[in-house]
């Protein structure tokens, strides 16, 4: 470990055990700058002279301390965070240290409530010089997308619903859709995934598919309906007139492949398709 030539806020900072005191021990960096870290956050073995690795931040009076604990997310960092109380100038989420992250309203999309969950950001306000939260996020993704291009693979985060569709960070820097008419599988806030890029948009956002592009789904949507309708005792009151959204939901596919494979199906002889349901052929 090396240590921090200054203290940095809102980051794990290498800083020096300077002396050990009543309230705690005293944490300094190279410059001679130094920073309490409370008794609560002590053990036995730490003594003068041995360096550690703390997160440097503001407490209740808005004094420098440090903390051995890791928070949800450091300064200039993404993550899920959760509301744990709402005041009228913002609420309060929980990162994972003793004094709570504020969003103040002005950094809010919509009001939070109690146990929300929310995508936040970290950041240093200019106004107040303190850590806060902010749920507006666009001025933090790069618009200028590099080194990536159509039907490549990339690795996402699912931080928000939209009637479109899912937002997600894409590869941590750039902002990216999955069109609900895209969507065939479950999923959720916070997801980490694997997705394909469809296309980039000239405002620098990306449109996203869950598969890959060109990858013949038929076969294996065929087996997912022949083995659903095994599970289910050898029917199931679905055909090609079924709803949409109800295909969805209990299948998995979108309607277009839903009855391309019932007519695999049906052509290798191994269901029959009537106006009351779906059966298998002995």
């Amino acid at each position: 470990m090396k240590q921090n030539e200054h203290l940095v806020l809102g980051k794990t900072n290498t800083l020096i055990i300077d002396r050990l005191t009543t309230p705690g021990a005293y944490m300094m960096a190279q410059d001679g700058n130094d920073v309490l870290l409370p008794g609560p956050y002590l053990t036995k073995e730490m003594k003068e002279g041995d360096l550690l690795d703390v997160f440097v931040y503001t407490d209740s009076e808005d004094r420098l301390v440090s903390t051995t604990l890791i928070p949800v997310a450091q300064l200039d960092e993404f993550a899920f965070f959760e509301c744990v109380d709402v005041a009228p100038f913002g609420a309060f989420m929980n990162w994972g240290l003793s004094k709570d992250l504020l969003v103040p309203n002005m950094f809010q999309k919509t009001p939070f409530k109690v146990g929300d969950r929310r995508y936040l950001r970290v950041v240093y306000d200019e106004r107040t010089h303190r850590l806060v939260g902010t749920e507006k996020l666009g001025d933090f993704f790069e618009r200028r997308v590099k080194g990536l291009k159509p039907n490549q693979e990339v690795k996402i985060s699912i931080i928000s619903k939209t009637p479109l569709g899912f937002k997600c960070i894409v590869e941590g820097k750039y902002e990216g859709l999955i069109y609900h008419n895209d969507i065939f599988e479950e999923i959720k806030l916070g997801d980490e995934r694997t997705a394909f890029i469809k296309t980039i948009r000239s405002d620098g956002n990306i449109d996203l598919n869950l598969r890959k592009p060109g990858l013949k789904k038929s076969g294996g949507s065929s087996d997912k309906v022949l083995q659903l309708i095994k599970e289910n005792g050898g029917n199931m009151p679905y055909n090609y007139k079924s709803d949409a959204q109800l295909i969805k939901d209990v299948f998995n596919l979108s309607k277009k492949d839903f009855k391309r494979s019932l007519t695999t199906l049906v052509d290798a002889g191994k269901i029959e398709v009537k106006d009351t349901g779906i059966y298998l052929k002995d």
